[in-house]
């Protein structure tokens, strides 16, 4: 007897799950852990200071004042930043039964809304840039990290900056949102790496809480002999091959592994040092309707605001593989 099987049949309906399934990574831990501000122009200026040397401070008995004396402070800034994404979605799309969503036009806008943050992270951090004032044929770039951080460096002998090469070059822009690192031969990153500039950005007053680097970087933090435990929980008896906390001798600094950020880069931070500042706020605006379709624009404008880069320090110059 023939039997009729799910082979031959034509009216049996599809089984599309009301599900969509994406795993792409959302995380912006560099935004999620720095401040937050507003700026009320294209250019943000704020102002550093730092206190004089401490010395053996001594006066004669009867002596009279010394002159007063003051150094004045330093005012620094940084260009604000455009980033759009735009959806147009037709009226039959959105009028469509769609698996997964109820509205083609908010599930595409929320996931460009995610978009957009992680570009922003990619620009902060996973991008080294000075900032610039932009023209009528060029974006307005704000300078990234890269660009801010240069007191505290760890850098290869044949590294430079603006202005001369070798680590212990502290002149130039580079520091103030205008300049850069130029790359130096490739080394392993290392424990007294990082512990060198830990104490260099204690020595300056900072207290950094941050260890910010990408995934092969973090492997090799795994390996340092000075982390914390393996050991997740004791009652649990798994040991997890990670460290999330490194005990230095200035403090705990919890390893954060950022996948958008420059993979040659370790960066040590005192995350209330450095704030990310909105001009205009995420904003949806609907575009001219010019025919049988809908188009939205997503915008956001924004800087980094360094409120001062001795309070941190960067590991540069590392091997990636």
């Amino acid at each position: 007897m023939a039997v009729y099987k799910t082979y031959d049949a034509t009216g049996i309906r599809e089984d599309l799950a009301d599900i969509i399934y994406n795993i792409s990574p959302t995380d912006t831990p560099f935004i999620s852990n720095v401040g937050k501000g507003t700026t009320s122009g294209t250019y943000y200026e704020w102002q550093t200071d730092s206190l004089a040397a401490a010395t053996d401070n001594k006066a004669i008995e009867g002596a009279a004042a010394a002159s007063a004396s003051a150094d004045a402070t330093e005012r620094v800034g940084n260009y604000t930043q455009i980033a759009t994404k735009t959806v147009s979605v037709s009226g039959s799309n959105e009028a469509s039964d769609a698996a997964g969503r109820a509205s083609e036009m908010a599930y595409q806008m929320a996931k460009k809304g995610l978009e957009l943050k992680r570009d922003m992270e990619k620009t902060l951090v996973g991008t080294a840039k000075v900032m610039s004032a932009g023209s009528g044929s060029a974006a307005r770039e704000l300078g990234s990290l890269a660009s801010w951080v240069a007191t505290n460096k760890s850098q290869a002998s044949d590294g430079g900056d603006d202005t001369g090469s070798g680590e212990a070059n502290e002149g130039g822009t580079w520091g103030k949102g205008t300049g850069l690192p130029t790359d130096g031969t490739a080394r392993v990153f290392s424990e007294s790496l990082l512990t060198d500039v830990v104490e260099d950005i204690w020595e300056q007053g900072g207290n950094p809480s941050i260890i910010m680097c990408g995934a092969f970087q973090k492997s090799k933090i795994t390996g340092f002999t000075g982390n914390a435990t393996k050991y997740k929980d004791v009652t649990d008896k798994t040991v997890v091959n990670a460290v999330d906390v490194y005990v230095s001798d200035y403090g705990e600094l919890t390893v954060v592994p950022n996948r958008l950020m420059e993979t040659d880069k370790v960066y040590v931070l005192q995350p209330d040092m450095f704030s990310v500042d909105y001009y205009r706020d995420f904003q949806t605006t609907d575009l001219a309707k010019t025919g049988d379709s809908e188009e939205k624009q997503m915008l956001v404008e924004y800087t980094l605001c360094s409120k001062n880069e001795k309070a941190s320090g960067v590991i540069l110059d590392l091997t990636t593989s």
